[in-house]
């Protein structure tokens, strides 16, 4: 209580304040001349304090001005939120368009499996090269600028169907930039300390609605003879992406967004991080982030697999026809719904028990998809493989905000989601080359493979934070 009266004291009243308010500290009623200066001050002190700032501190302004505080800073904060699941959105779009176009490129262009793979390698060369380049970048330039631009530029490159090798480099460059994207949005939104986990699902959600947009209209565009103009309607979506991330984020860093809506960083967190080194040397220090990198490698690997390569596994070897590329939509509208329709599922069973059960009865449907020869029962297998497949990869970023340390858990995050983003071009470049040697009936035995190598990757992982050396 002393402590209290004290600071009552020596804390200048608000001008705003009247009656009993402004009572409460017993040096205004001294004289009016003091009071008088006092407000004075008081309103140059508040006019030079930040929002954020208030909003952190709420006994330094009236109870009246709090509510409104606090309604700017949810709006703010669901602006952001918005911003960064269009950037899903994209990224989801980018993955779900290969699948249905696979065959036509290999047309247009008289290349084999192996040789039209190579668009696979170049994008795990710009996965590979912005998981590694994320934190650098994104200290220095902050949110919305190199990321987005690069997916720009990679579909200006694509849209016009260039020679095949121009054609690839677009698909490095959009992997830089879907990487660095990736990363940011996964790193910030497991950076929020309001309902993190719910907004993680809902964030790869609309990831699971933009790949599953995109194969219907990518499925059009296959049969058309400007078939490369798929990739205009990208660059529409990527140029609005820029736009929202510079109209919202303006070239800040993250705890500066963070702190604009009332969410500042930790001053504890920041001093202990720069008595251990650099960012990236505790990073990669971290068992539990290996582990958790590899499980995003072959998690991505697997899913990105079977929406790209699924079509034409039904058209070669089930007798699917041209519409066959809506399979691919089939799967990734599983995605979607699972990562929002399973939320319960993973509150009730436990999110480390619900990835062991979800991979594994996936694992069993695609045993069917594997040995039983039916397009329709391959075609809806393949859909609930999505849905369990789909709240895996939230539930690994959830938990990776558990056993990973707070002040590098953004860069930690995103590491996590560009490297894992490489699996999104490692395993269908693998596929490709084993398909130009055996067959595309390669596909299902290497899927069952990797999805149990995750189930044990998964057992590997901490359940508990451990200490950094």
């Amino acid at each position: 209580m002393e402590v209290e009266l004290s600071t009552m004291r020596t804390r200048p009243p608000h001008p705003g304040l009247s009656g009993e308010a402004a009572s409460v500290n017993p040096t205004s009623a001294a004289s009016d001349d003091t009071s008088t200066r006092q407000g004075r001050k008081s309103m140059e002190i508040l006019e030079n304090v930040p929002t954020a700032s208030l909003h952190s501190h709420p006994d330094d302004v009236p109870a009246t001005a709090i509510p409104a505080l606090t309604a700017a800073s949810r709006l703010k904060a669901r602006i952001q939120f918005a911003t960064l699941c269009w950037t899903l959105f994209l990224a989801g779009w980018n993955d779900g368009t290969t699948g249905p176009l696979l065959q036509r490129i290999q047309n247009v262009y008289h290349v084999g499996f192996a040789l039209v793979s190579m668009i696979f390698i170049a994008n795990c060369i710009g996965f590979i090269t912005g998981a590694v380049l994320n934190v650098w970048l994104t200290d220095r330039f902050g949110f919305g600028t190199v990321r987005s631009l690069a997916q720009v530029a990679g579909y200006v490159m694509e849209a016009p169907a260039p020679p095949f090798p121009v054609f690839v480099l677009g698909y490095a460059l959009n992997g830089f930039g879907v990487a660095l994207q990736d990363a940011g949005a996964n790193g910030f939104v497991a950076s929020l300390k309001d309902n993190a986990a719910t907004k993680m699902g809902v964030l790869h959600a609309v990831y699971g609605a933009g790949a599953f947009c995109a194969p219907l209209v990518a499925t059009q565009f296959s049969q058309l003879s400007r078939w490369s103009f798929h990739f205009l309607a990208s660059l529409g979506i990527a140029v609005l992406n820029t736009i929202l991330m510079i109209a919202v984020f303006r070239f800040r860093s993250q705890d500066e967004c963070l702190t604009e809506i009332g969410q500042p960083p930790s001053h504890e967190e920041s001093s202990t991080a720069d008595n251990r080194g650099s960012k990236y040397q505790q990073m990669f220090r971290l068992r539990s982030l290996h582990l958790l990198a590899l499980f995003a490698l072959l998690y991505v690997g697997v899913e990105v697999t079977i929406g790209g390569w699924i079509v034409t596994y039904i058209q070669r070897l089930r007798g699917g026809g041209p519409d066959s590329g809506y399979i691919s939509s089939g799967f990734f509208g599983g995605l979607m719904i699972g990562r929002v329709g399973l939320l319960w599922a993973n509150h009730m069973i436990g999110e480390r028990r619900a990835v062991f059960l979800y991979a594994l009865v996936a694992i069993g449907l695609e045993l069917v998809v594997w040995l039983v020869p039916s397009l329709l029962g391959g075609a809806l297998a393949v859909s609930f493989v999505g849905v369990l497949l789909g709240p895996i990869y939230p539930l690994v970023m959830n938990h990776a905000g558990r056993v990973l340390p707070p002040w590098l858990l953004t860069g930690s995050v995103g590491w996590i989601a560009g490297f894992g983003q490489a699996g999104s071009a490692v395993f269908p470049f693998m596929t490709g080359a084993l398909a130009s040697k055996a067959g595309i009936k390669s596909l299902q035995p290497l899927l069952v493979s990797m999805m149990g190598f995750m189930v044990f990757l998964w057992a590997l992982v901490p359940n508990a934070p451990r200490r950094i050396e």
